[in-house]
């Protein structure tokens, strides 16, 4: 009864252990997205999406593995433990925020699987980081694997329609499902690329009516004619109004 006693203690302190850095990690998510929010008024990140697996499902996998069934082992062996999935509008979104968590100094990413440049063979897509994320526990530091997948709208729901099939076949479907699944994946990726085309051609016209709007404030028309306002006046009547 001890010995049980004690496991269970061992096993709920260690999965708190992976709950912790996962709590950590959204939040810091949370910081990065208000602040791009404020800085650019556009939000890279649509919604997120955290996940821990149950120790049944993680000493499953050991076996499926091959592995020893002991802590020390699912430290080395299984990365996956805790898990946030970040859904974005845009592909290049998914870049940017990679680019911001690879910026992070507290955080160390071990290991990057581009299934956008290299999709599978079903045609899944997504970008797949092992983040280390360190956790204070009372007393001691512990350096905790966190599995992030960023993806775009597209490919999420590609994706989970994709996992609900083979649920549903227990993981036999028929062929001509999967060819199918294959033409849904090209279709979710050629909509990626045209919604990704519009987005770049309405911030170029978005930006162009900006600088029109600034020219057309720099100057006065009086009698069919333009005047350029020198930019000192400009300067005095309020900051960046001299500026293109």
């Amino acid at each position: 009864m001890e010995q049980i006693t004690k496991f269970k203690e061992e096993i709920t302190r260690f999965m708190m252990m992976y709950k912790f850095a996962l709590d950590s990690f959204e939040t810091k998510v949370e910081i990065l997205k208000e602040e791009f929010q404020f800085l650019h008024d556009y939000n890279p990140i649509e919604h997120t999406k955290t996940r821990l697996k149950t120790p049944e499902s993680i000493i499953n996998k050991l076996f499926r593995k091959g592995f020893d069934v002991n802590f020390d082992s699912i430290r080395n062996n299984i990365k996956d433990i805790a898990g946030l999935r970040i859904t974005c509008s845009f592909v290049s979104d998914i870049y940017r925020i990679s680019d911001m968590l690879h910026r992070q100094s507290d955080l160390n990413i071990v290991e990057t699987k581009d299934y956008i440049l290299h999709p599978k063979p079903n045609g899944y897509q997504s970008l797949h980081l092992i983040v280390e994320v360190p956790v204070y526990m009372s007393d001691r530091e512990e350096i905790v694997p966190v599995e992030v997948q960023i993806r775009t709208i597209a490919m999420d729901f590609w994706a989970s329609l994709e996992h609900k099939i083979f649920y549903k076949y227990n993981a036999s479907v028929p062929p001509r499902l999967l060819q199918e699944l294959k033409e849904a994946a090209d279709n979710a990726s050629a909509l990626d690329k045209q919604m990704e085309r519009l987005h770049k051609e309405i911030a170029e016209i978005k930006e162009n009516n900006n600088i029109a709007m600034n020219k057309e404030l720099q100057s006065l028309s009086i009698n069919d004619e333009q005047f350029q306002i020198p930019a000192a006046l400009l300067e005095l009547l309020g900051p960046g109004q001299g500026k293109d």
